[in-house]
This record gives structure tokens, sequence and C-alpha cells, in this order.
């Protein structure tokens, strides 16, 4: 399995900017998929979830209300569509998916614990 994130960039604050990522492989069975980030001297943090058949999403608190996670069931690709963007969001935003945590997903879906592969990550920066 691989995960190719795009769409990152530098963008000034209150831009937007529309992340991908695009899941091939052998993709047998999944429960969902995620954004995490970290910015420079911090820790990965959750983002954004979704499951699999695309009817549930959660979010951070801190993005709530301004991104959005979507997915393309018919091209394995997910997309987080980020609004009114703050110097704050500045960081690498990796893509990520769940291959072996079955149902117990829902449980983990806000943790690193709760995904089998990661993409190499894409850089945003946002200029104040």
């Amino acid at each position: 399995v691989q995960l190719v994130e795009s769409g990152g960039g530098l963008v000034q604050a209150g831009g937007s900017l529309r992340l991908s990522c695009a899941a091939s492989g052998r993709i047998l069975s999944s429960y969902g998929m995620g954004w995490f980030r970290q910015a420079p001297g911090k820790e990965r943090e959750f983002v954004a979830a979704i499951n699999w058949r695309g009817d549930r999403s959660y979010y951070a608190d801190s993005v709530k209300g301004r991104f959005s996670i979507s997915r393309d069931s018919s091209e394995s690709v997910i997309y987080l569509q980020m609004d009114s963007l703050k110097s704050e969001d500045t960081a690498i935003y990796y893509c990520a998916l769940d291959r072996t945590h079955s149902i117990n997903w829902y449980n983990l879906y806000q943790s690193q614990e709760g995904y089998d592969y990661w993409g190499q990550g894409t850089q945003v920066t946002v200029s104040s």
C-alpha cells in the first residue's frame, strides 16, 4: 500500500488549500483514513479522519469549522479542504490508512496507533 499526498504549499493567512491523498496497492479492507500534522518542534497531532464508507468524519477541535475531510471511494482518494488558514496551521501534513484495526478503528482514529500506513507528507506554510 502506498499513500501519496499532494496540494501543499505557501498561502497567506485567511486563505485556502486543498490536500489530496491517493491510496494504491492491495487495499482489501480498511475502516478509515486520516490526516495528521506535525509542526516544527512539536509532536504529530490528529487533524481529521473519515471512515471508509465516507459517511462519518471527525475533526480536531482546532480545525473544526475550518477544515473538511471527504473521500472519493471510486478513486481511493481522500481530500482535506482547509479554509480560513492560520499561521498555527503551518506543518507537514500526513495522510494515514488503517488496515488492521477493524471496528476498533472508531476508538483509535485520533491516535497514530489507529493507522498502519503513512504517506511522506506535504508541507503547508501559512504566512501571517
